[in-house]
This record gives structure tokens, C-alpha cells and sequence, in this order.
């Protein structure tokens, strides 16, 4: 997606159709009509842009809402057990999962906003793409780009608004309103079960389309859909629903010609730009910075924005002690490395000020760090903007967590113990990140290493909350000692708190759709 391209699908409409009248201010952003858009398959290829810029896009006037970005930092990382936002005690109420039942807030209501305005935009060309003038192997192949969109976004509001798969009775607890055409009355919602079976239909249509169609996407172009995405996708959803065989099944196909990432490329710039190992992501560039909104103003070790430069992110000391030393991975991370630095820091903050860590810090990590940044024990480098304040794509799938979908499907379908052992060793060992790996572990111990090093690898890319939500296992922070935690953060969150780790329906539906009720 370059520029000249940007410019094109900035000036058609988005078909922002809304899933209710006025309350999402999902109004068209073009004058451009429906018709218009759909006179040929070119014009609807335009629009799957257009949706792709809506994932990175200023959202409800709120710095920080800036797309998929947000659904990774703030409900993904910040509120799960393994990054640590140091030192911001001042939004603990969000970071400590306060929020789930609060249905007026905009932190309830933004998910919902974002992943049904996507839909509304797929659903637009899923009815209209068949009479569009052009190729069928081109409306194929953007047909199968809008029913992707929308599986993936059904898929990602079940996670937020649904109960876990383990909880919902085989899928028979409330789901959500499946609004499939353009239609804005009321609606009630479909149960889980209907729900992940309309993802799974929309998925079985796309690899079908992709399939027929000659299309493919161009080599520069990461950000919109293709067959490997609509794998990857029904990977996610499956091993969440756990669908074990579909898990691997599909985590195995996403992956198929994506190579993992270099030690150089991870530790320096693997999480900014795409390359060999990035399936799908979220394009940004700097002449289309949405400045302090993004992603990397709030994750970016360099960038220069106040809510970086005076509260990195951090690694939990917990699970940074568990990353083996040989492993390249640990290289990302400041730590005490001596007893003059781990007595160098706040104990309590995690801050640096000066001494030992400060200096180590400000020197090694120069060309990371912004120069009035302040410096945090266990903060992170994995994340670096490509300009200021926080320009940088942002990665949606990509091999590494295919491999580790296959293999945690494989430790519940049993009997599968040599191939999870094979493909932790090839993610790990032959990849480089950790050149003394081995894996002999079988059984339960197998699933836990695997858990582990889904944790370590996918550490800050969003995964965090969903994950430990999905095993249906207590979130446990610590303070120091035996943590690196600021107490006000330093909670422990059982599975059945929090309104069981459940978003509540926003009053914005609620109150426009009757047949829908807060809470189930």
C-alpha cells in the first residue's frame, strides 16, 4: 500500500454503513454511494483498501483509540499478566479489568464501535461485489477479502463481549447480534455456537473464493487480506473455540512460504516493518502518522511521546526469569544484571533515576531509547517506531504464533507429543533464538512449555489477556520481591472475577437494539 494508492482509497467512501442509526458515528465518509463503488470489481478492490485504513485510523476523538492497535495495547497487553505499563498507576481502573461492566464507558463501547463498523464495511461488498462489472477471478478474490475481514472481526468481538468457549455450555451461551447485511433494526444475538459457526462459514467461503480466483496480492502489500490471512484467521478462531484439529490444521497452512524472522530482524526492527515472517498487519506510514493516537505512542521504547518516554513497558521479572540465558529474546529487555544495578532501581516503580542501571541503560539502548526517556528495570526495546511520534506497522499474524497454535493444538489432541516436541525446536532452536533449546517434555509439562513460550514470543504484540482468558487461568502479578509489579497493579484475577473476564454490552446497542440486554 503506497502512497498513490493511500491517496485513491482516501477519496472514495469507506461504506461506513452503520450497524445502528446514529450511536456508532458510523456515517459515510465519502459522498461517494454504494452504487458508485460497486460499478466494477476495481472500485470494490479500492474499498477492501478502504478497510484496511480503517484499522489504523482516529477513532471517538480519544488519543489512543487509533484502530486494531488499541484492542492490542489496551485490551490485550496493558490488563494481562505479563506487561507492566510502569509506573501509570493513574489509569489502574482499565489496566486492572475494572471497566467490564461499566456498558456507558468508552473503553466498553470502543471494540464494539471499531469491529462492527469493519463489518458493516465487508458487508457492503459481500452483497454487492457478485454484480459489479469485472473478472470473476477478481470479485473472487475481493469477496474472499471482505468475508475475512468480517470472520475476523466477529471472531475478535466474541473474544471481548462472549463468554470463554470452556464456559458457554458447547457454545450455547449468548453470542452476538450477526448482522450480516445492511439492514440497521433490531436484532437479537445468536448464541456463541451460531456465532462461531457464521466465522467458520465466512472462512469455508473465503479460502473457497481465494482459491478460485487467479488474484493474488502484490509483494509490497501486507495489509489486506489473502489465503494465508483466511488460515491464519480460522487458526486463531479455532484454537479459541477449541477446535483442536482445525487449530492445527489451518495454523499449519497459514504459515506455508513465511520464513521466521532472522536474531538480527527480531531484536531490532522485526516489530515495526513487515518482513519474511509477517503474515498480515496494519499499515502506517509517516505521511499518514496519526501522531500521539497510535499504536507505537504507547508501546514505542523511542518514540517521544509522554505516555512512552515516562511509562515504558515493561517485562513481569517473573517471566523474564524464565527466558533461558542463551536465548536471544532476553536481549530486548534492561535488567539487573549485578547486585549494584538491581539495588540501583525503585523497588516499588521500577524507576531508575541514576546509578548503575540508569547509566547501563541510557548507554546500551541509546539508539532505542528517546534521550529524556526515563529508564525502568525490565523495560522493552521489541518495540521501536520508524518515526516520531509513533509511526510503525503494526503485525496481526505471523509464523511464529502458527507454529505455537499447531502445538498447543497438538498437546490436546494427544498422541502428538514428537511433533509438538519438533515444532517448539524449529520455532526456537533452529530458528536461532535460542541455539541450546531442547524440548523433551510430553504430556502436561508439554502444554505448560508451550504456554511458555507462547508467552515469551508473542510477549507485547496483544495477545497476553486473551490468552490467559482462553486457558481459563488466574492472572497473578507480584510485587517485589518476588515480582517487579508496582503494588497498585500487583492483583490477582481469577477466571470467574471481573464479570468472568466478559465485556458487557455497550448501552449504545442496548439502548437503540431492545431485543439485547446488558447482560446475558
Amino acid at each position: 500500500m503506497n502512497k498513490k494508492l493511500a491517496t485513491i482509497l482516501l477519496g472514495v467512501g469507506l461504506l461506513s454503513a452503520s450497524c445502528a442509526s446514529d450511536y456508532l458515528d458510523t456515517t459515510p465518509e465519502s459522498s461517494a454511494g454504494t452504487s458508485t463503488i460497486f460499478e466494477s470489481a476495481e472500485n470494490a478492490q479500492m474499498a477492501i483498501n478502504g478497510i484496511c485504513r480503517l484499522m489504523c485510523n482516529q477513532y471517538l476523538s480519544t488519543q489512543g483509540m487509533n484502530g486494531e492497535g488499541t484492542i492490542k495495547s489496551w485490551y490485550g497487553n496493558f490488563t494481562g499478566n505479563d506487561l507492566q505499563k510502569s509506573n501509570q498507576t493513574g489509569w489502574a481502573t482499565l489496566w486492572n479489568s475494572d471497566y467490564h461492566e461499566r456498558n456507558t464507558s468508552i473503553y466498553d463501547y470502543y471494540p464494539w464501535f471499531y469491529y462492527y463498523k469493519l463489518i458493516s464495511n465487508a458487508n457492503a461488498i459481500v452483497l454487492n461485489i457478485d454484480n459489479a462489472s469485472g473478472s470473476e477471478s477478481l470479485k473472487n478474490f475481493v469477496k474472499a477479502q471482505a468475508l475475512t475481514f468480517r470472520a475476523y472481526s466477529y471472531f475478535m468481538l466474541s473474544q471481548l463481549y462472549c463468554k470463554r468457549w470452556v464456559d458457554s455450555n458447547g457454545g450455547a451461551t449468548r453470542g452476538l447480534p450477526l448482522r450480516l447485511d445492511m439492514s440497521q433494526g433490531e436484532l437479537a444475538a445468536s448464541t456463541l455456537g451460531e456465532v462461531y459457526k457464521q466465522i467458520y462459514q465466512d472462512l469455508d467461503e473465503a479460502i473457497a473464493c481465494f482459491q478460485n480466483s487467479k488474484e493474488k496480492r502484490p509483494s509490497n502489500d501486507n495489509y489486506s487480506p489473502d489465503l494465508s490471512v483466511a488460515y491464519a484467521v480460522y487458526a486463531r478462531a479455532a484454537l479459541t473455540r477449541e477446535d483442536w484439529s482445525n487449530a492445527a490444521k489451518y495454523a499449519a497452512l497459514a504459515r506455508q512460504g513465511y520464513q521466521l524472522m532472522s536474531n538480527s530482524e527480531y531484536v531490532d526492527g522485526g516489530f515495526n516493518t513487515p518482513n519474511s515472517e509477517w503474515i498480515w498487519s496494519v499499515y502506517n506510514a509517516s505521511d499518514q502518522t496519526l501522531y500521539y493516537y497510535s499504536f507505537f505512542a504507547y508501546q514505542g521504547s523511542n518514540s517521544n511521546a509522554s505516555v512512552c518516554r515516562s511509562y515504558a513497558c515493561a517485562i513481569s521479572k517473573e517471566l523474564f526469569d524464565q527466558i533461558p540465558e542463551t536465548d536471544v529474546r532476553r536481549d530486548m529487555f534492561l535488567w539487573p544484571q549485578t547486585e549494584e544495578e538491581a539495588k540501583s532501581y525503585d523497588t516499588k516503580s521500577g524507576r531508575a533515576s541514576k546509578g548503575a542501571l540508569y547509566t547501563r541503560g541510557k548507554k546500551e539502548f541509546a539508539g532505542k531509547l528517546y534521550s529524556t526517556s526515563y529508564i525502568f528495570a525490565y523495560m522493552q526495546f521489541k518495540f521501536q517506531a520508524v518515526d516520531m511520534p509513533g509511526v510503525g506497522c503494526v503485525n496481526n499474524f505471523r509464523a511464529a504464533e502458527m507454529y505455537l497454535t499447531e502445538a498447543e493444538a497438538n498437546c490436546h489432541l494427544g498422541g502428538k507429543d514428537a511433533e509438538t516436541q519438533k515444532l517448539l525446536v524449529e520455532l526456537t532452536r533452529t530458528s536461532g533464538r535460542d541455539p541450546e533449546y531442547t524440548c523433551t517434555k510430553t504430556g502436561a509439562d508439554l502444554l505448560e512449555e508451550v504456554r511458555l513460550y507462547r508467552r515469551i514470543e508473542l510477549w507485547g504484540e496483544g495477545f497476553d489477556w486473551f490468552d490467559y482468558k482462553r486457558w481459563n487461568l488466574p492472572i497473578i502479578r507480584k510485587a517485589h520481591p518476588e515480582g517487579s509489579w508496582h503494588p497498585t497493579f500487583a492483583i490477582t484475577m481469577q477466571p470467574s472475577d471481573k464479570n468472568a473476564w466478559t465485556w458487557v454490552y455497550p448501552e449504545k446497542e442496548t439502548a437503540y437494539n431492545p431485543l439485547v440486554t446488558t447482560k446475558e
